[in-house]
């Protein structure tokens, strides 16, 4: 008979299967590796840059633009004595940075722009002492999508 899986997600439950609480385990050791090394960032760079791994004294990190790359690189040397303090990191010698964009955006879009009774006033205005029939029609047009509010 089969047995049910508890749906608590922890290294420690012993109710997991075995590969479900290693690789927990290795999430919760990425966890702490990342808030250490976002700890030797310094704070106004910090914000968009990710953990990726750090492997044989290669840490390797991922930043969303390549200003923000360009910053990091330049303080290197700083982030990777601050690094060095702690045990875990005491052998890093090399900083790998990556740029990465994220995949969506914490902007709201732009808002349609709207135009004005006054403007849509103004361009049936000129459309009226338009000659060419063409323009006339094109300003006529455009001033038909005015808001409904008034400026």
């Amino acid at each position: 008979m089969k047995t049910r899986h508890s749906l608590s997600l922890s290294a420690d439950n012993r109710d997991q299967p075995r590969h479900l609480r290693d690789l927990m385990a290795k999430a919760a050791l990425h966890n702490r590796a990342e808030q250490h090394v976002l700890s030797a960032i310094p704070e106004r760079l910090a914000s968009g840059v990710r953990f990726v791994s750090y492997h044989d004294g290669e840490l390797v990190l991922l930043c969303d633009n390549a200003t923000q790359a360009s910053q990091l690189r330049y303080q290197q040397r700083e982030i990777m004595a601050t690094l060095r303090k702690e045990e875990a990191f005491e052998f890093v010698w090399k900083l790998k940075i990556k740029v990465q964009p994220r995949r969506y955006s914490l902007k709201r879009p732009p808002e349609p722009m709207t135009l004005s009774k006054e403007n849509a006033r103004l361009l049936q205005e000129e459309a009226g002492h338009t000659k060419d029939k063409a323009l006339r029609e094109v300003l006529e047009k455009l001033a038909s999508h005015a808001s409904n509010r008034s400026d």
